[in-house]
């Protein structure tokens, strides 16, 4: 990686130790899920590996992203100014879960833009992680699981990560609720942005959601099904998807052509005294500032339709 950490050397040490402790942490974690489903799953999401991402096939696979990207989707992205120096973390929201077209096309205009001189690590729930194939598959393209030990080591080396924090709650959130920047109060990355000593570069977008239309939630569908303890999903949504109609979100799918607009909003900057991390009051502020920040970049952007559907 040809990047430059500008972060000064006491904020680097604080970032590996922050690492160390996740890591720790995580391998304590998974020891204990050794059983059943849970198990399995955590095993095989965390073989996580910075090194993973594959440019040979992100080469060979530009021609099909290229077409969804510029065509079927129609992607417009800009604030690229907003991005600064690296490391940052990116916040952001998305839609259509398991797919989220909208996330990954941010990665697609980010290795477009920067190339291997900057990697960006973006990041997925475990259970997709933990799928034979699709996980391979994610991991060539950098993607790390979701969980604070991969996260937190990706920032002490100088690498930019992309975290959706409201997971399956947001990413399968109601069609009628699609503009609404919500991080359902998960407030995590805000500690780990201040011990990492990076700053948080919201992402605003919209159209994500017109790809797979969202009809229900099914928070108790997915609690009836045992779903939350199993795979720790909380919901288990019904959608409208090619070639099924309607059906489970899960089921694999042919995304709806849609206008995906997504900005990256100015940063969020914070004071990385680790102590700020235990300050209950400062970390909701600044949760409360960044999920307002995307809300507000998702109102100028809504503002920009042509029609309420595709638009």
């Amino acid at each position: 990686m040809g990047t430059t950490d500008h972060r000064p050397a006491k904020v680097r040490r604080q970032a590996r130790k922050q690492a160390d402790q996740a890591r720790a942490a995580m391998e304590d974690r998974r020891s204990g899920q050794q059983g059943g489903l849970s198990g399995w799953v955590a095993r095989r999401a965390g073989r996580w590996d910075l090194s993973r991402q594959d440019e040979a096939s992100l080469h060979r696979q530009k021609f099909f992203w290229n077409l969804l990207v510029d065509y079927w989707f129609r992607m417009e992205i800009d604030g690229w100014e907003n991005v600064g120096e690296p490391p940052v973390l990116l916040v952001g929201i998305h839609s259509g879960a398991p797919f989220v077209w909208d996330a990954w096309t941010v990665g697609l205009q980010w290795w477009r833009r920067f190339g291997s001189e900057r990697t960006l690590h973006g990041t997925a729930h475990d259970a997709l992680m933990a799928i034979p194939g699709f996980g391979r598959f994610f991991r060539s393209m950098g993607v790390l699981p979701a969980a604070p030990d991969a996260i937190a080591t990706a920032l002490a080396e100088g690498r930019d990560v992309a975290l959706w924090p409201g997971g399956e709650v947001d990413s399968l959130r109601p069609w009628s609720e699609r503009d609404r920047a919500n991080l359902a109060g998960r407030k995590g990355f805000v500690k780990m942005a201040i011990r990492a000593g990076v700053p948080i570069v919201p992402i605003a977008t919209v159209g994500g959601a017109d790809a797979m239309p969202v009809l229900i939630r099914g928070d108790k569908l997915s609690h009836a099904l045992r779903l939350d303890k199993l795979l720790r999903l909380k919901v288990f949504p019904l959608a409208v998807s090619l070639p099924w109609g309607i059906a489970p979100a899960a089921l694999p799918q042919l995304p709806l052509p849609a206008k995906i607009r997504t900005r990256f909003m100015p940063p969020v900057e914070l004071d990385h005294d680790p102590a700020r991390a235990d300050d209950d009051a400062y970390v909701d502020a600044k949760y409360r500032e960044v999920q307002d920040s995307i809300q507000r970049g998702v109102d100028a952007l809504t503002r920009k339709r042509a029609l309420p559907l595709f638009g």
